[in-house]
Order: C-alpha cells, then structure tokens, then sequence
C-alpha cells in the first residue's frame, strides 16, 4: 500500500532537525520503502511517498522525529485503484 506523510515544523527546530537529516539521512525503517521525498524550498515542511503493507512501521519512523515535527500520514489509492472503488 502507498501512504503519504505530510510533515511540518517550527522555525526554531530547523537547526536541530537539519542536524539530525545530515547525520542520520532519515532513512525509513525495515519494512517502509521511500519512494520519494521532497523538501519546500521556502522550508518549514514537506512530504515523503511510501511503500508499505506496515502501517506502524511508519508510525515508528514518525516518532523518531516527532519530538521536533508534526506528521500527518494517510493511505492513498492511484487512479487504477479508484477506479475500481467509484465504478
């Protein structure tokens, strides 16, 4: 299943989430493969697409970093897969 997570933090934890992304690169856990991730150029926010037929592995990686960014995960369907739920 592919989930998106949306996260977003405040300005005064950009230096220390900048610190921790360049020593530990965010990698996801055992069992989450990233499809992609991309960073607003303005800063303060962004959202990761992931694989995964595990959905607490995802909240484990949220909570790795939860104590400096807010997340908003959720499940969601490519149009071949909606087409066949509005049919």
């Amino acid at each position: 299943m592919i989930f998106v997570t949306v996260w977003s933090y405040a300005p005064e934890n950009r230096d220390a989430i900048q610190a921790r992304f360049k020593a530990t690169g965010g990698p996801p856990p055992a069992g989450v493969k990233m499809l992609g991730r991309w960073h607003a150029v303005g800063g303060g926010k962004g959202v990761v697409v992931v694989e995964s037929n595990d959905p607490k592995a995802i909240a484990k990686w949220t909570q790795e970093w939860s104590d400096l960014m807010s997340f908003e995960s959720y499940p969601v369907l490519d149009d071949g897969a909606m087409a066949q739920v509005i049919t």
